[in-house]
């Protein structure tokens, strides 16, 4: 299976550049899109893209964050949100999509950003701990978990090209950081640095400002996690940084399943 995440910035604005383009060339077998901007009826997908079954969870403020799965295979089951009172509010901003398989649930999520100066760092640190519960209570039912998206935390100083100025940046603090490293200790794997534990100034995020992407100024903060016990069926993880279309490029899994 081949799997894709991308935080798009806006679907309208993105099915106007290279979307269709992008989806018919790489064929993914599921696409989470974060940052969707838009509720479905405002979306007029092309005729192209017909053979995917398309689910949404858009945010109740018009134009703001919002989810979406595109799959060839219909689920056997749909939530939206993740039903927990930490993460309340961020259950009104459209912000995870879960899809059950017969072998695995499929996540994508938008985690909201700590902002300027860290000013929304105390709910995001609730977040965390909401999203990391809800993933574990998932594989509880018996199924692992695959989870992909914008989760906003660059994880090491090896996945920003400039660490030693943004330790109290929002997506760089020490909270932040710590946060994911507790996923990974709750046993889920980044599947990128499971295959590329040392490779650097490969990025998924860059400013708009000062020609940050031309320069390759970025951050590597889209991933596509899963469940130790998925480990053996991980085939390969990569960073489509030569896609444009949004200030983030999608990200890839490709897994035997």
């Amino acid at each position: 299976m081949k799997l894709i995440s991308w935080n798009v910035n806006g679907i309208r604005a993105v099915l106007k550049k290279n979307f269709t383009d992008f989806v018919l060339e790489h064929n993914p077998d599921i696409l989470c899109l974060q940052e969707t901007k838009a509720r479905p009826e405002q979306v007029e997908l092309p005729l192209d893209l017909a053979g995917y079954k398309t689910y949404w969870n858009s945010a109740e403020k018009a134009g703001y964050s919002g989810t979406a799965v595109f799959t060839k295979t219909e689920p056997l089951s749909v939530r939206l949100g993740i039903g927990s009172e930490k993460a309340a509010e961020g259950d009104k901003e459209g912000r995870v999509i879960t899809l059950e398989y017969p072998d695995f649930f499929l996540v994508t999520v938008y985690t909201p950003n700590s902002k300027n100066e860290l000013l929304r760092l105390p709910y995001r640190m609730e977040w965390d701990i909401a999203f990391r519960e809800y993933l574990k209570a998932l594989e509880a039912e018996g199924k692992p978990v695959i989870a992909s998206g914008d989760l906003n935390v660059a994880h090491q100083e090896i996945d920003l090209a400039r660490p030693k100025t943004n330790h109290h940046s929002a997506g760089f603090s020490k909270e932040e950081r710590a946060g994911f490293t507790e996923l990974v200790n709750a046993g889920f794997v980044d599947t990128f640095r499971h295959f590329h534990p040392d490779k650097s100034d490969t990025y998924s995020w860059w400013s708009y400002r000062a020609g940050a992407r031309g320069n390759n100024v970025g951050w590597r903060i889209d991933y596509w996690i899963t469940s130790e016990s998925l480990t053996p069926k991980l085939t390969s993880a990569s960073i489509n940084d030569d896609v444009l279309g949004s200030d983030h490029c999608p990200v890839t899994l490709e897994i035997d399943l």
